[in-house]
């Protein structure tokens, strides 16, 4: 049974990770990931022998163990099992006996198989390969459990030739079809400043971009730009409306909000958490689902 996070991007051939399970007769193999030692207390850490049985796992260690062959590196869990169905219902049933459990799988049923001496195995995720990829894409493996992380892994995207690539015919990625139109780019008047452009940007089915700019963003489906619009290093959710003269940088726009003409987001933090939104670390703006957006 694969048991997988769901706020993680990254590309895995899970068909190598259940060989490499069923090679070691495992009750659980987690997937792991080196990472510099340094950024170790970041993550939970998996300590191996030379087998890549798992000895122990520490959440967020102050000193992270090093992995094997490697002492500046150490293996971070990616919060991917593969569990013997058995084992797996075993250890559900164990744990929800326990009133002082966690109940979550890495602090309490990963642990407790460890210092149990269940058969516990690390895969390094390093090692997968899939087909069409490049060499470039090894390891990448990016977690968007916060803000910053989000909007990096968006930013990735949008690069001439991204590291995770979404182009690759030979392992395509499945999305939802939403039957919309293609999107719709108009008005080109340059001494106006009115032209409907999209650079360095993914821009969705169902999108107008109706004389504004969009620069290193990601529109989802049917988002709206309206014209002399300016929309950077953003990521929209779906059915957005983006006013006439609207600025918008380094923002997260929820689905459905609708930013009024003139408005601006992104430029004044005061003025951005009086209006009740959130700012990352790196300065990026979440703005929920649904908000009208004042001028």
């Amino acid at each position: 049974v694969a048991v997988f996070g769901a706020d993680h991007i990254y590309k895995m051939d899970v068909r190598d990770m259940v060989a490499f399970h069923k090679s070691r007769e495992a009750d659980l193999t987690v997937a792991a990931i080196p990472v510099p030692i340094e950024q170790g207390p970041a993550f939970g850490v998996i300590e191996v022998d030379s087998e890549w049985r798992m000895v122990d796992f520490v959440e967020k260690p102050a000193n992270p163990p090093p992995m094997p062959g490697d002492p500046t590196k150490c293996l971070a869990s990616m919060g991917n099992y593969l569990f013997r169905s058995d084992v797996l219902v075993d250890e559900i049933v164990r744990d929800a006996s326990r009133n002082d459990s966690a109940h979550d799988f890495g602090k309490s049923i990963v642990t407790g198989m460890v210092e149990r001496g269940q058969r516990v195995f690390a895969y390094d995720f390093f090692r997968n390969d899939h087909p069409g990829m490049e060499e470039k894409e090894r390891g990448y493996w990016r977690d968007v459990g916060t803000l910053d992380n989000l909007w990096e892994a968006s930013m990735d995207l949008t690069a001439v030739t991204p590291i995770f690539s979404l182009y690759n015919r030979s392992w395509p990625i499945r999305s939802i079809d939403q039957h919309l139109p293609p999107a719709k780019f108009v008005f080109d008047y340059p001494d106006a400043k009115r032209r409907g452009v999209a650079t360095d940007s993914l821009v969705s089915s169902g999108c107008i971009v109706s004389g504004g700019h969009v620069g290193r963003s990601i529109l989802s489906p049917a988002v709206h730009v309206h014209s002399w619009a300016e929309v950077h290093e953003s990521v929209i959710g779906e059915g957005c409306e983006i006013g006439r003269r609207a600025q918008l940088k380094r923002v997260i726009l929820d689905k459905f909000c609708t930013v009024e003409p003139g408005a601006r987001i992104g430029f004044d933090r005061e003025h951005d958490l009086a209006r009740g939104f959130t700012i990352s670390d790196l300065g990026v703006v979440a703005v929920p689902k649904g908000t009208h957006v004042t001028a």
